[in-house]
């Protein structure tokens, strides 16, 4: 039996800006020339990036994601995840591996820089995070002893610290009232405690909630694009519940949208979610008025590739010059034409 679509949709309010980040478009860049580089299986040390569909994809093609370096045969190619990654794990994979490429967003690295540094400084820090989440586990284990992660404002409560030096840190993905909540009462408890001059939020993180924040009470449901894992992607949901009395559903595909949806829809997507998800969802809303993109921000971070991997590809390059007899001076890398390509179309083409 064919089943009719039942949607009465008649516009929808596509949020700007959606989908992939800065530090998402170079992790899945980063991995995609691992897999053209490498003969299968090349491995990668948790989830690329939290997303349903990117993880399968690159599953198809070889890519084995694990939870431990020592699962890695020796001399085999390794990534490491977006999220971070524990100084243990950095060091035991470079030692198992042929290659190991740390593909950590900048972002979360300044994060792990912050809480070494204070902790050298022998300061207490109150680390604000998920539990469980691969950015929290590789942020803690940074300083395990000198960090306690929490979780909400009855976990800061619970928390007994004779100080005087405490450090507030967070896990880039909060949604923004979530931490504002948690740091305001942190002050009030802790008076003179140290944060960052600029906040630890991601600024993708912040700008998808901006936008979902003017989007949503516009709407008549909103649909938020990305897995259950994403932390961002949670977040962006309880943004868009916080500012609209309306329904507000979290879909990995299309085929998770509800067939009764009507009016006017907001869409979004989290930071790692790809360009082709945002638009199979459209494609099944069919809105009869079109789609109109609402601009609330402009974002045009790029990261370059890890620099493992621009040093390999370099000298790859070179030794491939002198094969085929080109001056090794003026060969390039493919690399240096990445901020031309995006990561979902990259990530398209390997279907």
């Amino acid at each position: 039996m064919i089943m009719l679509n039942s949607m009465a949709v008649n516009k929808v309010l596509l949020a700007k800006p959606r989908g992939f980040c800065a530090g998402v478009e170079m992790a899945i860049k980063a991995l995609s020339w691992m897999v053209r580089v490498f003969e299968p299986p090349v491995y990668c040390y948790h989830e690329i990036v939290h997303n349903k569909i990117v993880v399968d994809r690159f599953s198809k093609l070889g890519v084995i994601f694990v939870d431990d370096p020592t699962q890695v045969p020796l001399g085999s190619p390794i990534m490491l995840s977006a999220h971070g990654s524990a100084p243990s794990v950095v060091a035991k994979s470079k030692e198992v591996a042929s290659i190991s490429i740390n593909a950590v967003c900048p972002l979360v690295t300044k994060v792990h820089h912050e809480v070494k540094t204070r902790s050298s400084k022998g300061f207490e820090i109150i680390y604000v995070g998920h539990h469980g989440h691969d950015e929290a586990l590789g942020t803690t284990a940074v300083a395990p002893d000198s960090v306690k992660l929490i979780e909400s404002v009855e976990e800061l409560e619970a928390l007994k610290i004779a100080g005087p030096d405490i450090a507030l840190i967070t896990q880039t993905t909060l949604a923004t009232d979530e931490w504002r909540e948690i740091a305001d009462r942190a002050k009030e408890i802790y008076p003179e405690i140290w944060s960052p001059g600029k906040s630890d939020l991601c600024f993708a993180t912040t700008n998808r909630q901006a936008a979902v924040r003017e989007l949503a009470p516009l709407a008549d449901a909103t649909v938020i694009i990305g897995s259950a894992n994403s932390s961002n992607t949670i977040a962006l949901a309880k943004v868009a519940a916080r500012v609209s009395n309306r329904p507000v559903y979290r879909v990995n595909t299309a085929a998770e949208l509800p067939d009764d949806l009507s009016g006017t829809i907001a869409v979004t997507a989290g930071a790692s979610a790809p360009d082709e998800l945002v638009d199979e969802v459209i494609a099944k809303l069919t809105p009869s008025d079109g789609v109109e993109e609402v601009h609330v921000v402009d974002e045009d971070e790029y990261f370059p590739p890890p620099r493992e991997l621009r040093d390999f590809m370099k000298k790859l390059t070179t030794a491939l010059a002198v094969i085929m007899d080109l001056d090794p001076e003026v060969a390039t890398s493919p690399l240096e034409a990445d901020p031309s390509v995006t990561a979902s179309d990259t990530l398209y083409q390997l279907r």
